[in-house]
């Protein structure tokens, strides 16, 4: 199966670079810069199954001139010609190698392609510059689909209309900032729509939805491991012992291993140059302490613990204050919130003990924020720019409704690296319950 040969080509500054980083899931392809860049060059990448290459992607300079071309063309070309004849005259030609290198670049290479993506501002109204260059690169006689970027509230009724009356019917709307996998895979079925065959184009959905579906899998497995990791973290300390420093540490521990994960899901989605260079770029609003009462409310997280929002909660009880049986489970109630401690738990307290561990709201919290950071990451283009922000906050259950698995591993103390000191063991012993939590995750 040969691969597909696709020029992108369009007007200078309409995003065909931008294009091509979302669609390689690669922040660094073309030129990396925080003003508008001009691609001067024709560069080439390749999206592959495996071995197999499916997509030959080819960046064009951006046309800066197709009027002074056209106007070439039809006072130094025979008009008996076919238009890649006047083309390749063209070509030939001084002019090609002088005034007009850009253009002659972008149709030099549309001449070596199956077919083109022609790239269109649609914040931009229908110019005559933008006639002159679809004139022009129709007389290569390629396949060519206009994709329309920056969609967001952007009216393409003019544009389509005028496209339409050059004999383009076929389009696509892709937004290079604001991701859309569907939307990307609409795009590869209509181009699939004006070729010969579309096995080529068929095979290249039938990867990126695989792989698109295995990324989502993964991803909510690793935020399962972080989750029941953190759920079966807890300290033991004498019961005289002041617990500020040991939650102090706690907390630390836990805040580390969301950053780690945050980085994980980063790198699980490509966006691991940015992170690199731009720490801030994407976890800005994830920064804020998970241990803030304020942050809480922001998610509407409600605790029945009773306990300091944000605080760690130790399940041991004084016993001299206990009295009856009756008293012990009303006291348990009141501080856990429904959570039954193990028996060893209560045992260690008889002997003089407290198990300090992360409470419901916390590990609620940690839970919507990984979540959120998961939908951000699986609607923003790789070739977005800008600080991401958060427009809607939600707890993915209550505090006081924890999943199944959750619970359980309140008493699996080798769930937890933290306590273990060995991530790759306790990965290992929690395995299991993973795959419950993953799926269970909204």
């Amino acid at each position: 199966m040969k691969p597909l040969s696709l020029a992108v080509v369009g007007h200078t500054n309409t995003g065909k670079t931008s294009l091509l980083r979302t669609l390689l899931r690669d922040v660094q392809f073309g030129e990396v810069k925080n003003q508008a860049a001009t691609t001067r060059h024709v560069e080439e990448a390749l999206i592959h199954d495996g071995a197999t290459p499916l997509v030959k992607l080819y960046d064009t300079p951006g046309l800066e001139d197709a009027g002074g071309v056209l106007d070439w063309l039809e006072t130094q070309t025979p008009a008996r010609l076919d238009g890649i004849e006047r083309i390749q005259l063209f070509l030939d030609s001084d002019v090609a190698a002088g005034t007009f290198n850009q253009e002659a670049k972008v149709l030099r290479q549309l001449l070596h392609s199956d077919m083109a993506l022609y790239v269109v501002d649609a914040r931009e109204p229908v110019l005559g510059k933008y006639k002159d260059e679809l004139t022009v690169l129709s007389w290569c006689a390629r396949p060519l689909m206009p994709v329309f970027n920056f969609t967001a509230a952007a009216d393409t009724t003019a544009w389509r209309t005028m496209l339409a009356r050059r004999g383009l019917h076929v389009f696509a709307a892709f937004d290079t900032v604001a991701f859309d996998f569907n939307g990307e895979m609409q795009l590869w079925d209509n181009l699939a729509t004006m070729l010969p065959t579309r096995d080529v184009l068929d095979a290249l959905m039938a990867m990126r939805k695989r792989d698109w579906q295995q990324l989502n899998g993964e991803a909510r497995r690793d935020i399962a491991h972080f989750l029941l990791n953190v759920a079966a973290y807890r300290r033991e300390i004498e019961a005289d012992e002041a617990p500020e420093p040991t939650l102090i540490e706690m907390q630390d521990a836990v805040r580390q291993l969301e950053r780690q994960l945050q980085q994980d899901l980063l790198q699980h989605y490509r966006f691991y140059q940015q992170a690199v260079s731009q720490p801030d770029w994407a976890l800005k609003p994830f920064q804020q302490d998970p241990f803030d009462a304020e942050l809480w409310k922001e998610y509407g997280i409600r605790t029945t613990s009773g306990a300091a929002a944000g605080a760690l909660l130790g399940l041991g009880v004084d016993v001299a204050t206990l009295g009856t049986s009756a008293g012990l489970g009303t006291a348990i109630g009141g501080l856990i919130g429904g959570l039954l401690p193990n028996m060893q738990t209560l045992g260690d307290k008889l002997s003089g003990k407290q198990t300090l561990i992360i409470d419901p709201a916390t590990l609620t919290l940690l839970a919507a924020r990984a979540l959120d950071l998961l939908a951000v990451l699986q609607t923003r283009g790789h070739a977005a720019q800008n600080t991401i922000g958060l427009t809607e906050k939600a707890a993915p259950w209550r505090a006081s409704k924890l999943p199944s698995a959750l619970n359980k591993a309140r008493s699996q103390y080798k769930w937890s690296s933290l306590n273990t000191g060995n991530p790759e063991a306790s990965r290992a012993a929690r395995r299991e319950a993973v795959q419950e939590l993953a799926n269970s995750l909204p």
